[in-house]
């Protein structure tokens, strides 16, 4: 198998990690990776995050938030107030480009999925 189809394939495993988060939960760049069983891979989840514009089904790449619950991403969102405003439009309040309530909106992937 070539590096491409591996990143494709890792990609994919992420992908559909977030798909599952639920309207209305965030989670993060580092729960996400822990759930696929690469702890130390957050950063490979933001790559993942920053390339899903395509992906079909749909991935919603704004519930994925730092470790604090800070918008890390949103400067890859079109126009970077977009992670926020589809947040909003999910009952999720933002200030200062953190989620509100951080901890209990929180949706823990190892907890919630059966991985």
């Amino acid at each position: 198998m070539t590096t491409t189809n591996n990143k494709e394939n890792i990609f994919d495993i992420i992908y559909d990690v977030v798909r599952a988060v639920p309207k209305g939960r965030v989670t993060t760049y580092g729960a996400v990776a822990a759930a696929i069983g690469a702890k130390s891979g957050a950063r490979l989840v933001g790559y993942a995050m920053n390339n899903c514009a395509s992906a079909k089904p749909k991935v919603p790449a704004h519930r994925v938030v730092n470790r604090v619950g800070l918008l890390t991403g949103k400067h890859h969102f079109n126009p970077p107030t977009l992670m926020e405003q589809l947040l909003k439009k999910e009952g999720v309040a933002v200030k200062d480009d953190k989620v509100v309530n951080f901890k209990i909106l929180f949706w823990d992937p190892l907890k919630e999925l059966d991985l």
